[in-house]
């Protein structure tokens, strides 16, 4: 009986709210926005924007993930590792541009496209001081959407700016923010320096690394390569490489499989807070050849014997390289490397308190 009561009720109290709900006026009920099938949705021209460069973009970001064999922490045994990163599709022949850093000797590289299909990637080429590498995969050409290059040289502080990647392995995913600062420079493994950098407040996570940073109009001006970060993760800090320099990076990988690039035929220099002190030239090479001098051999008689030494105090000390003030090897190697094999670079250098400037035509580096 008592269950009865209760419905009886509920079923009253339901009454009263429809008799209510029916009494009101139509004009003091709030007006529902009509759902209208395809309807377009009110957008900002920032939001509109952001739309835009995502549904031209995002088709052309693929997902890298790795497999490699690697030291366990005790050194006592060997153990797989997986990883992770970005990329951007180049071309209808497959190419995909990535960081160095994100398929470093991995044993096994797959590539998934926009559409969840997955394909092996084989290693077209590697420019460790740039930290870009080229992948290529065999995917139906349907499939694949090149992205547009933009030109990093035209950006400015304040402009605003796109990251498309998958942090922590969250599939294109956008993030926005603007050009921080321009010019950085970003130590890469191997102690030379990326040049030109460019920096933004863009998210950018652990999964972002290859991926493309866009301009307003969705071509690639640079690619996400680091965060600055004490735990790891988006401080509001990170670095892209700029697209001009990738750019020409890609195009000798593609054709040559390498970077070709100039050298001097300096071999060792000792770093000295004026400048670089040549230590070693190779005696055949471009520096060599232009008059460039290192320690020089200085013979002296003690009775009777004859005793020879490399004098360092006659070698030529390097203080600045095409314009540019040098105080540090990688500083002096990243003004060479970024030119060809038959370029002229200008050496300033002191030689016996004298200040000269030696023009040096550079050669093809050996250790490409």
């Amino acid at each position: 009986m008592q269950k009865l009561a209760g419905y009886v009720a509920v079923a009253a109290v339901a009454a009263a709210v429809t008799w209510w709900a029916a009494s009101l006026r139509p004009e003091t009920l709030p007006a529902a926005p009509p759902a209208l099938p395809g309807e377009p949705i009110e957008l900002s021209p920032e939001e509109r924007t952001s739309v835009e460069v995502y549904q031209n973009v995002n088709r052309s970001v693929v997902n890298i993930t790795t497999r490699s064999t690697v030291v366990d922490e005790m050194g006592w045994g060997w153990e797989d590792r997986s990883g992770a990163g970005s990329g951007s599709i180049l071309d209808r022949a497959g190419h995909v541009l990535t960081n160095f850093h994100v398929i470093e000797d991995a044993r096994q590289v797959r590539v998934t496209l926009f559409d969840g299909s997955s394909y092996d990637a084989r290693l077209v080429g590697v420019d460790p001081n740039n930290d870009l590498a080229v992948l290529q995969i065999e995917a139906p050409r349907e499939k694949l959407f090149p992205i547009t290059w933009g030109d990093s040289n035209r950006m400015l502080v304040g402009m605003r700016v796109y990251a498309i990647g998958n942090p922590f392995g969250l599939d294109r995913t956008l993030t926005t923010g603007i050009v921080s600062s321009l010019n950085r420079t970003l130590p890469t493994g191997n102690r030379r320096i990326i040049r030109g950098v460019i920096q933004t407040d863009a998210a950018i996570n652990p999964g972002n690394s290859g991926g493309p940073l866009l301009n307003r109009h969705g071509h690639m001006i640079g690619i996400t390569t680091a965060i600055l970060s004490r735990v790891g993760q988006h401080s509001g800090i990170g670095m892209a490489i700029p697209s001009n320099t990738a750019r020409r990076v890609v195009e000798e990988l593609i054709r040559h499989g390498k970077i070709i690039r100039g050298d001097s035929g300096i071999i060792s220099v000792f770093q000295t807070d004026r400048g670089l002190l040549i230590s070693r030239l190779d005696p055949e090479g471009p520096a060599a050849r232009a008059g460039l001098r290192g320690p020089q051999v200085q013979t002296i008689r003690r009775g009777g014997q004859i005793y020879r030494f490399l004098d360092r105090s006659k070698a030529d000390l390097i203080i600045a390289v095409d314009g540019q003030e040098v105080r540090r090897v990688d500083e002096m190697q990243s003004i060479i490397e970024s030119k060809r094999p038959g370029e002229k670079v200008t050496f300033r250098i002191v030689r016996e308190g004298r200040v000269l400037d030696v023009e040096v035509v550079l050669g093809e580096a050996p250790d490409n």
